[in-house]
């Protein structure tokens, strides 16, 4: 063999691995990925100079929108047995559009560009520091289910992507409502710059929040039950905006403060809220892995 040829490696029996791609969960993650689309097509398109937020609103919807398909791939996927890295690595390209750069550059057309008007700069620098610590929370997860060989588990280290994301566009919505009213917001229009500041901290903190994959249709546990009849509710009535404007950050803030009590109550309360399962039983009688899951 010459110097410097390339060492061709010995040939061996074994099959390579083949990748998995299952349809169903995927085309879910495929509709979360085209929700995130539509939303920044819209935010930009939005004509904010004459006061009109039909845009934006159409681009909250969608956002919202892209939280449901994120909430049911990973459901199908473990109900059906299909996880796989293929669907995590999608699932978390499609949570970074969604639920990063969407809720980023709304904030930053809706908000930011009134809050810093003298100096835009700001304004974008403190988008890109949500984006970019959303970025690195889903690299985070993805890195420790692969060290896990799982889709991560009971529990998810730091505050959840499309939470944070929810949280974000219903507080502008509720915002935009404030103002079509003829509202002033007065000071507390610097409370969503806090917002997405305190936000992008908790992306990345080490604080646990639970999974609740255990939530729905067989769900034995009152609290679980009272929550997601709240949920279903809500997204029925998604054109009550009425409903919208304060239900929608209440269960999102909620959820995120109860990060910091979670470790403050017994493991009874705890267990009646999370509806804990058997570590290694799922909903079907499967372990509760999954690769295409929020994150």
């Amino acid at each position: 063999m010459q110097p410097g040829s390339p060492t061709v490696p010995a040939p061996s029996g074994d099959p390579e691995p083949k990748l998995k791609i299952y349809f169903l969960p995927n085309l879910l993650t495929a509709g979360n990925l085209f929700c995130g689309f539509v939303a920044l097509t819209k935010i930009v398109e939005a004509d904010l100079a004459s006061g009109n937020y039909h845009a934006i609103k159409i681009a909250l919807g969608f956002i919202l929108l892209a939280c449901i398909f994120d909430l049911f791939d990973g459901r199908v996927a473990r109900m059906g047995g299909v996880e796989s890295p293929f669907g995590r690595e999608f699932d978390s390209l499609a949570d970074l559009i969604s639920f990063g750069a969407a809720p980023a550059f709304l904030v930053h057309r809706v908000v930011l560009g009134d809050v810093f008007e003298g100096h835009p700069e700001w304004g974008w620098f403190i988008a890109s520091i949500y984006l970019i610590c959303g970025a690195f929370r889903l690299a985070r997860f993805n890195c420790l289910a692969a060290q896990a060989g799982s889709g991560g588990g009971k529990e998810f280290l730091g505050f959840p992507i499309p939470s944070a994301a929810g949280l974000v566009a219903s507080l502008t919505l509720l915002i935009i409502q404030l103002n079509e009213n003829e509202k002033t917001l007065g000071r507390w229009k610097y409370l969503l710059v806090a917002v997405l500041l305190f936000l992008s901290a908790m992306m990345v903190s080490t604080v646990k929040y639970p999974t609740f994959k255990s939530l729905g249709l067989r769900s034995t546990s009152t609290f679980a039950k009272a929550i997601g009849a709240a949920l279903f509710l809500g997204f029925v009535l998604v054109l009550q905006e009425r409903i919208l404007f304060y239900v929608l950050p209440a269960l999102f803030t909620i959820y995120l403060l109860y990060g910091f009590v979670r470790p403050r109550i017994s493991r009874r309360v705890r267990r009646e809220i999370e509806e804990e399962e058997d570590e290694d039983e799922g909903l079907d009688g499967t372990h509760p892995h999954n690769g295409n899951r929020q994150s």
